[in-house]
């Protein structure tokens, strides 16, 4: 139940951004999930892809820096007081949110949060024990 995330470094400067989505979107690659995070020299831009292994590879020859990383898609009751439920769970467990972000999927009550923590495979046992549904790739990108 992990997913598979691109961490692509940026120069903070014009036009940066847009040769990222230029270099997938010849190829058809689909962004699903994105975040961006800056200082005044560079950014972090964070995506999951419907093609990672594809997407890394285009992204190399482009000249892009890529890492990958793998993360936690779980799904957060879409009501006051869905995540933090989650996060209880996950402090109980003594887990660290290294961070995390959110994105839309159609239709449904429940928000999707992708989580990077410090322990992955303690944070999912913790999660599933408590019924909180994770997501895999083929949900996310909306093959399941």
């Amino acid at each position: 139940m992990k997913v598979e995330q691109l961490s692509i470094f940026l120069e903070n400067k014009t036009g940066r951004l847009a040769e990222v989505t230029k270099a997938i979107a010849g190829h058809n690659i689909n962004i699903r999930a994105l975040s961006l995070a800056d200082t005044s020299d560079f950014g972090i831009l964070r995506l999951i892809v419907d093609r990672t292994e594809e997407a890394k590879a285009l992204l190399k020859e482009a000249g892009f820096t890529v890492g990958r990383t793998t993360v936690v898609a779980v799904k957060v009751q879409d009501i006051p007081g869905g995540l933090h439920h989650v996060l209880t769970i996950l402090t109980e467990h003594k887990i660290n949110v290294e961070y995390m972000y959110a994105f839309v999927q159609r239709g449904g009550s429940h928000a999707t949060m992708i989580f990077r923590f410090d322990r992955i495979d303690q944070a999912i046992e913790a999660l599933r024990a408590s019924n909180i549904p994770i997501l895999d790739a083929e949900e996310i990108n909306g093959r399941a």
